[in-house]
Order: C-alpha cells, then structure tokens, then sequence
C-alpha cells in the first residue's frame, strides 16, 4: 500500500507532468510548425539546441539550471531584484526544468507531422481564401492530430520518469518537490523494495499503457489516411 509520502510524491508528479505537458504543447506548436516550414540557415543550430537535453546527462542539466535558478544565478539575482526569490527548489522551478528538458520529445514528433502534410493542402487552402493562421488551425492542426497525440503521451510519460533535473532543481521536499522518482530512489535507499516495487512497476505499466496508446493511435490514423 501506498504511504502518505508516497500518495504526496503520486500528487506531485501527476501536477507536475500535467502542466508540464499542457505547456510544452502551447510552447513547442509554434516552435516545431517554425522549424518544419522556414528554409533559416542556421536551422540545424536551432534544432541541435532543442535536442540537446536528448543526450546531455540530466544531472548536467539540472546543475546549470540551479546556476542559472539558483539565488546567486542570473535569473535568481534578477527575481530578487523585482523583490520576489529564487525558483530553485520550488514546485515553479520543476516546471521550467521539466519544460527544457522535455522539450525535444514534444517538438520532434510535431515537426515531423507538420513536415509530411507536404504543401498541397496548405496551398488548396490558400487558394480558397483561407488566411495563414486559418490554415494553420483548420488545415495543419487536424492533419498533424497523431503528432500531438505522440507528442502528448510522450511528454507526459518523460515528465514522469524524470529523476537527475528534478533532484538538482527542486530537491526532495515532500509535498511540494518530491516526485516518484525520488521516492522510488529513496526506497531502495533504504531497502524498503517493497514500496519501491509498487511504484516502480506502476510506472512501467503505466508508460507501457500509454505507449501502447499511441501505437495503436498512429496505426488507425494512417490507415485512415491511406483510405
């Protein structure tokens, strides 16, 4: 059974992934329709940089967000300035670390749905009047439905599963910054596998679930599309 620090650690992580996901979207639509439509020259930079959190260790990430965060951090000096306080270890501050970090799994799937719409549609589109933020809406957003969907899920479940930015950004404070991750960790820390087994195979069905979600999804899509 689940104990108070681990329904709170549940609670937090379920907010955090859900915000996280809904702002990724907002963030990374506009961002992944720039990227599949512009012919910019240092297009490449732009999409290396998106990727990098792909590659880069999370502890790494995490540490130059506390820099950058933190109290002594330029964003942190500049937030004391305006009279507020730092962001690091605070709930705020796991968002905008999830955020960063999440980032390419939502741009990438996106770029690539927008990118195999081809020009046609847009182009009948535009011959029947339709303005370009009408085109984007009526046209892009409906033919890219299975990149947000994968985009969605994939956000969602990489939220979830974060472990190296959380702890460095936000540390282990319960209720407020204390994730499933660390809980998971802090189990077996102190050989509690019991608990640790519950959380952690709830989490692997749980994203085996969700990626088993979009699998299907896509399949029924293009399908449809091929019909």
């Amino acid at each position: 059974m689940l104990n108070e620090y681990d329904l709170a650690a549940l609670l937090v992580t379920i907010k955090l992934a859900s915000i996280t996901t809904v702002i990724l979207i907002l963030v990374g639509t506009p961002i992944a329709w720039w990227l599949s439509q512009t012919r910019f020259k240092f297009k490449a930079v732009i999409e290396a940089i998106i990727a990098l959190p792909l590659i880069l260790p999370p502890t790494v990430l995490g540490f130059y967000l506390l820099m950058t965060l933190g109290t002594n951090g330029p964003i942190g000096n500049f937030l004391e300035s305006l009279g507020g306080s730092s962001i690091a270890f605070t709930f705020t501050g796991l968002v905008v670390g999830s955020v960063i970090y999440s980032l390419p799994f939502v741009v990438q799937p996106l770029q690539n749905s927008f990118g195999s719409i081809g020009k046609q549609p847009m182009e009948v589109a535009a011959t029947l009047g339709a303005s370009k933020l009408d085109r984007f809406f009526t046209v892009a957003v409906p033919l890219a439905r299975s990149g947000f969907i994968t985009a969605s899920v994939l956000g969602f479940a990489h939220t979830v599963g974060e472990f190296g930015v959380v702890l460095m950004i936000g540390g282990n404070i319960p209720g407020e910054t204390g994730v499933l991750s660390i809980a998971i960790y802090d189990h077996v820390e102190a050989m509690e596998y019991g608990q640790a087994h519950i959380l952690a195979g709830g989490l692997l069905v749980l994203s085996f679930v969700m990626l088993l979600v979009v699998y299907i999804f896509n399949r029924r899509f293009s399908i449809m599309r091929s019909d």
